[in-house]
């Protein structure tokens, strides 16, 4: 159950449209994970600074289940991510920041229990 937060200083109308539906699917591809059981949210217009700039940015958080636990499993999806984002955002890669947490089962609710007995 993949959970991917887009924070950017970038104003609405500068962030590609139906990029939530992209994202959420080049998540899915990058984490291995269905696309149905990956959230996306992107917030856009934020007051941010990166490296001591306020010039445009990005800043995401990834927490998934069982893939993103790793130094090696998260080179790997630093990568496919910055190569999307870059893409996406016309951000050059000093201008995005990627966070990776790792959550176990007990710590995501759904359907009334957590994943732990679903």
């Amino acid at each position: 159950m993949p959970f991917l937060e887009l924070d950017t200083n970038l104003p609405a109308d500068r962030v590609p449209s139906g990029l939530e539906k992209r994202l959420c699917a080049a998540t899915a591809a990058i984490l291995g994970k269905p696309e149905d059981r990956v959230s996306v949210t992107v917030r856009p217009g934020l007051s941010m600074a990166l490296n001591g700039s306020t010039e445009p940015c990005a800043q995401v958080l990834v927490s998934s289940i069982g893939v993103v636990g790793t130094a090696e499993e998260n080179r790997g999806h630093s990568a496919r991510l910055f190569e999307f984002l870059t893409k996406e955002l016309a951000l050059s890669q000093d201008r995005i920041i990627i966070r990776f947490f790792p959550v176990e089962p007990w710590q995501i609710g759904k359907k009334g229990t957590v994943m732990t007995f679903l």
